[in-house]
């Protein structure tokens, strides 16, 4: 690292004869340099001019000339077009981060996110810092406005949305199947942004047999939409601030949450696999379980229905130490569930008085006694 210091001083030198002592915006630095006159061309075309002579302050990992050449032939014709002017944008603004980040701040992250909204990835090997995939030549030059890093490559941010990248990655068929059937594909291709915790397909293949073909049936498109919508947040939201948040309420109006443990990463109780996929219109993370989300409202009325009958049926035939292990289960299934806090305390009061109980037949009758009454309050609304 004292060699990589000892160039970021070096440059730092050499930018302050850049500018003639006489501190200068982005842009100004930028052409007083002489070797940035594409990127200055580019930043007209796109109407950033004024961004980039504002106040900021920005950091600016700035293409050269021989970076712009680099491209395939014609590329910076095509985009300098004006029917082009949104896509130039994008890519000129995936170079810049907020702030002034200098060198030795730069060094200390895995990544950063861009004004463009997606996320650059940083890697440092001994002396060499890799922006995405160019290389940092030039450090430290400092303007009144922020501060420019020279790099020989020009980066790319994303440029297909999340069906789209799903699609490509191959290893997503069953998700975008599941996807494409609940109606979802137009929405999760729209402007968004998203962020997608995205099972493979052997995560969908650990569900029960016949699960997934079911969920595939018209009949079941809106417990479909449910578990994909289980999936999506709202918002480009990368892993260190997922798990900083270490809850996400989700478009399904559930909540997942984050945690980092000795086996790594876990949305709920999947695996996190792998993370900050861009895409275009937002972030996917890879994991290895499907996500069912809690029941809520009606669904929550459906499980206790069902419960009650099968306990009838049990108490009624003198199982009555099986009823009541049966209306425990259900009760402390549907503590995980989204409704009203009160009903959680009320279901939590039932359970701690019924496990009072050495009698089956009291503590069967204590627990249908407390369904019942959730039963009729979710009814009643």
């Amino acid at each position: 690292m004292n060699t990589f210091k000892r160039y970021c001083l070096t440059a730092a030198i050499a930018a302050v004869s850049v500018v003639n002592t006489h501190a200068a915006d982005i842009v100004d630095t930028a052409v007083g340099a002489g070797s940035f006159n594409t990127l200055v061309a580019a930043a007209k075309a796109a109407g950033l001019v004024d961004t980039l002579k504002g106040d900021g302050p920005l950091t600016v990992f700035a293409p050269t000339d021989d970076a712009f050449a680099k491209l395939p032939e014609g590329t910076v014709e095509t985009l300098l077009k004006p029917e082009n002017k949104s896509r130039l944008a994008a890519i000129l603004t995936y170079h810049v981060v907020p702030g002034k980040v200098m060198a030795s701040d730069v060094v200390k992250l895995s990544g950063a996110k861009t004004v463009e909204g997606q996320q650059v990835d940083i890697k440092v090997d001994g002396s060499t810092v890799m922006v995405d995939g160019a290389t940092v030549v030039k450090t430290d030059i400092g303007c009144d406005n922020g501060v420019i890093h020279v790099i020989d490559s020009v980066i790319l941010p994303a440029d297909k949305n999340i069906v789209e990248t799903a699609v490509g990655a191959g290893s997503f068929k069953t998700l975008v199947a599941a996807v494409k059937a609940a109606g979802l594909a137009e929405t999760l291709s729209g402007e968004g942004p998203f962020t997608v915790f995205a099972p493979t397909d052997e995560a969908f293949a650990k569900l029960p047999a016949g699960t997934v073909e079911t969920l595939l049936k018209p009949e079941n498109k809106q417990k479909l939409v449910d578990i994909l919508t289980y999936h999506v947040v709202s918002g480009r939201v990368y892993s260190s601030d997922a798990v900083a948040a270490k809850t996400a309420k989700t478009l399904n109006g559930s909540s997942i949450t984050v945690k980092v443990g000795d086996s790594g990463a876990m949305i709920n109780d999947a695996g996190l696999v792998t993370t900050d996929i861009d895409g275009s219109n937002g972030v996917i993370h890879v994991i290895d379980s499907v996500l069912m989300p809690p029941a809520k409202g009606a669904n929550v009325q459906g499980v206790l229905h069902g419960a009650i009958a099968q306990g009838s049926e049990l108490f009624n035939s003198g199982h009555h130490a099986a009823c009541a292990d049966l209306y425990t289960q259900t009760l402390s299934g549907l503590m995980s569930a989204d409704m009203d806090p009160s009903l959680h305390h009320h279901m939590t009061s039932v359970m701690a008085t019924a496990s009072t109980q050495q009698c089956p037949t009291t503590r069967a009758w204590t627990l249908r006694h407390g369904m019942d009454q959730m039963y009729s309050r979710l009814a009643a609304k």
